[in-house]
């Protein structure tokens, strides 16, 4: 029967009628060696009070509630991201496994699979049970392509190959290659979906464009004013809440973000407390705006915590579909005429450190001996002769014979980086080369970047995960398509085969070589160009909003992030003192000045 049910799956699968999903009564392999984690320390602080409400700021108003598909990739996805647990997550100080939707976890014999035991107990925030059948659901939502999402699609069909419910709560999932407990550990945490709430016709993406999906986090999405703010509500009876390492956790009754489109009315919001933190990363805000009464009598505290995680990259994404960009010595040219130190040293007061790769902070899968392109305007200008702009025109911007102007339009989303830009546009007219700055609006800018519409794009991305990604970013699959990640459109044979080898590779030791090729090539194609990596986070915030004693861990990316976190469960971990509060906002209160630097994970070269 058995047989029967595989040969009649296969001629379902071949023609396209089912997903590659095992949904046939296997049977659990014997001699599992069943594991949990209840021994590690508990990172929360068992003084943090539940109550109160947490008022945050956005940019702008997201396109779209999804969470996949078309302009669904914007900060606040993560607030709907991060309150969707996984069957695990990796403890921010011991880096050890904790429970999350699973209790127990094995590996297989196969260095592929791990065998996952569900909590009964979990239930998404509908009240519906989270089961076997969600985690199912999730791996043929992931592949169809009514959701529109090309990376989802091929990463659910070659990284995460298959997926086997054995009963209503045990579960197991499989990848693409062979790999290391530790690198299955950051493959395989798979995140289902509300099977009951979805149903995926051809307009999925129209249809679920608003919808506020169930999750299975300690909040809900709660109140909507259109283009205006979004709040999410504490849920009382949630499921996670004896959890060893979610207690004393997410802790405001309600995280309001209210959009305000820019940093400067956002800050004076926060001087009136109309907002309860603000992130002080900009040198600028740290330094000029913070010698004010609310500072000065101690009711708003600052911190400069410095952690030990994986930057993402950090700088100009050259689209090489633009026919002038297409040739690589004008790239290098470029990466010559640009500046970025000058730009560190002034505009950024030295507090920042010069990116040298696409993303740093993976050890050995870091390669040190990379150094980006230094300005340098006479080899700019040799390699743009090279190219064939080599007469001078108006303004000093060098041309070629039919008349185009050496230019280069940079799309970016932040208006506070205008000025580092100003300085690289500057810097680079000595060069010949005209920088036409592009400022748009947060969400539109990113679609901008992602309909490949740009010829260079500023950004940043989030830094994350155990080691690398690449295939997102630079293989050829994703080159000229809409809505993906390679923001360079790049097509490049050596690193299509380098990517390849890389995700299929199970010896971690040559995983990093690999990485390291990786890196090279992308330097050799000179298709981005770093800027610089960040390696703390530096936060103001009332003093009524309250931390552990230890403020955070070496994974932690920001002090005051309400919901759970990506790799590593750091979020979640402040209060709010009401009492104090009620103090501060009085406005007769008084206390000494706070200014914490706290340098425990940070690296003594820096």
């Amino acid at each position: 029967m058995k047989k029967l049910f595989k040969k009649l799956g296969g001629w379902l699968l071949a023609l396209g009628l089912v997903a590659n999903i095992n949904v046939s009564a296997a049977e659990l392999p014997s001699g599992l060696d069943w594991q949990t984690n209840n021994d590690d320390p508990v990172f929360a602080s068992p003084e943090a009070k539940r109550g109160g409400v947490f008022n945050l700021s956005l940019m702008s108003f997201p396109l779209t509630f999804r969470t996949v598909g078309p302009d669904s990739n914007t900060a606040f996805r993560s607030f709907i991201l991060e309150n969707q647990l996984g069957l695990y997550s990796l403890h921010p100080v011991t880096q050890n496994p904790i429970p999350g939707l699973a209790t127990h976890w094995a590996f297989g014999d196969d260095n592929k699979t791990m065998y996952f035991k569900l909590n009964p107990a979990a239930r998404w925030s509908d009240g519906k049970p989270v089961t076997s059948s969600d985690f199912l659901f999730a791996i043929e939502m992931m592949r169809s392509e009514v959701i529109r999402a090309p990376w989802y699609n091929n990463y659910f069909s070659e990284e995460i190959v298959d997926v086997t419910a054995f009963d209503e709560y045990t579960i197991s999932v499989t990848a693409g290659s062979e790999k290391s407990q530790r690198e299955l550990l950051n493959t395989v945490g798979l995140t289902p979906e509300p099977k009951h709430f979805y149903t995926l016709t051809d307009d999925w993406v129209r249809s679920y464009n608003w919808a506020q999906a169930p999750v299975t986090g300690a909040y809900v999405m709660d109140d909507v004013k259109r283009g205006r703010s979004i709040s999410f509500k504490r849920l009382d009876d949630w499921w996670g809440n004896s959890l060893k390492y979610y207690r004393h956790r997410f802790n405001p009754d309600v995280i309001r973000l209210t959009v305000i489109r820019d940093l400067n009315i956002s800050y004076r919001h926060f001087l009136r407390g109309d907002i309860d933190t603000f992130g002080l990363i900009l040198p600028e805000w740290w330094h000029d705006k913070t010698d004010t009464p609310e500072y000065k009598q101690g009711l708003i505290n600052r911190i400069w915590f410095y952690n030990d995680m994986p930057q993402g990259a950090q700088g100009f994404h050259l689209n090489t579909a633009h026919p002038r960009l297409s040739d690589q010595r004008v790239r290098e040219g470029m990466a010559h005429a640009l500046n970025m130190q000058r730009m560190l040293d002034t505009i950024l007061r030295g507090d920042y450190e010069r990116m040298h790769t696409f993303g740093t902070g993976y050890d050995a899968f870091t390669d040190a001996g990379i150094h980006a392109r230094d300005y340098d305007i006479k080899r700019a200008r040799e390699l743009f002769a090279e190219a064939g702009y080599d007469q001078q025109g108006p303004g000093g911007f060098l041309r070629n014979q039919a008349g185009d102007v050496l230019s280069l339009a940079v799309t970016y989303t932040t208006q506070e980086h205008t000025p580092r830009l100003a300085i690289l546009r500057e810097e680079a007219r000595k060069a010949g080369l005209d920088l036409q700055l592009n400022l748009v609006d947060g969400a539109s800018g990113f679609k901008v970047m992602l309909e490949k519409k740009h010829e260079a794009a500023w950004l940043g991305w989030a830094g994350g995960g155990l080691y690398p990604q690449y295939w997102e970013f630079f293989h050829s699959a994703n080159a000229n398509i809409p809505q993906t990640n390679n923001l360079f459109n790049i097509a490049d044979a050596e690193l299509d085969r380098l990517i390849e080898q890389y995700r299929v590779t199970m010896d971690l030791d040559a995983k990093a070589a690999i990485s390291q090729q990786i890196q090279r090539r992308v330097h050799e194609l000179a298709i981005f160009i770093p800027g610089y990596q960040v390696p703390y986070t530096r936060e103001a915030y009332w003093r009524y909003i309250r931390l552990p004693e230890v403020k955070g861990s070496r994974h932690s990316p920001s002090l005051f992030w309400p919901m759970e976190g990506t790799t590593y469960s750091t979020g979640g971990l402040f209060w709010i003192d009401e009492d104090l509060k009620k103090e501060v906002k009085a406005g007769k209160a008084r206390f000494e000045p706070v200014l914490e630097i706290d340098e425990t994970w940070r690296h003594k070269e820096q």
